[in-house]
């Protein structure tokens, strides 16, 4: 009897290398600074409590740049994959990039730009509204609405569910990350030793720390494209 061939499970780890190609910017592209704006005064919980206004105005500004920037080659590619593998993405990145190019099943673990939730209960999460969040906008709790976004400080509360996804992989793509920075470095140590493991990045990481990973030292859209060539190879044609 003919059996079909289970599709092997890729696990995709992106970071903010993954939307810098669409335009998207990220604090550590200038110092520390995210569009002249300080970390401290508008992406911590303490900066939320000091200073409403100007936190809703910077994730206002980051929403509208989104909803204005196209999925790039690379977000193509990995949903492109979908036809021969079963793929799943987790994100660092906020944005609805990989949704749009056609990915079926995203975790985010920092949250998402496109949606606002309750200051008192974060299990009540809305879409925003012609593309931002208002003073004076309240959750059916009475409280007033803020991004959906996990800040520097706050727990991460996806991560045991993409721990518990890099533990099924089969084979994982980390890209758009370094793996210099946690929890990228820790995340793909939950990966099983039989899993294949690559890196998409241009830029070096330490081998010492995470060994038998294969290294494609490009930007996303071109380490990808080549990186579909070799997995595409090894897809049964019939």
């Amino acid at each position: 009897m003919f059996v079909l061939s289970k599709q092997k499970k890729i696990v995709v780890f992106s970071g903010a290398g993954m939307s810098a190609e669409s335009g998207l910017k990220t604090f550590r592209d200038s110092n520390g600074l995210w569009e002249e704006y300080r970390i401290e005064d508008v992406a911590t919980p303490e900066a939320w409590q000091r200073n409403k206004p100007l936190v809703l105005k910077f994730y206002n500004e980051r929403l509208k740049q989104v909803v204005n920037t196209k999925p790039n080659k690379g977000h193509l590619i990995l949903a492109e994959l979908q036809k021969h593998f079963d793929v799943q993405i987790i994100t660092q990145n906020v944005d609805d990039l990989h949704e749009r190019a056609g990915s079926k099943k995203v975790l985010h673990l920092h949250g998402e730009i496109r949606k606002m939730r309750s200051s008192l209960d974060e299990e009540l999460i809305y879409p925003i509204k012609k593309h931002e969040i208002k003073l004076g906008e309240l959750c059916e709790k009475g409280s007033q609405l803020r991004p959906h976004i996990v800040w520097f400080g706050e727990m991460v509360p996806e991560m045991d569910n993409a721990i518990n996804l890099m533990a099924q992989a089969d084979i994982v793509i980390t890209v758009g990350t370094s793996l210099l920075v946690y929890p990228a470095a820790g995340l793909i140590n939950y990966a099983t030793a039989d899993a294949v493991k690559y890196l998409v990045d241009p830029g070096s990481f330490d081998d010492t720390v995470l060994q038998n990973v294969k290294h494609i030292k490009k930007v996303a859209s071109l380490g990808l494209e080549e990186l579909q060539k070799q997995l595409l190879s090894s897809v049964p044609t019939s």
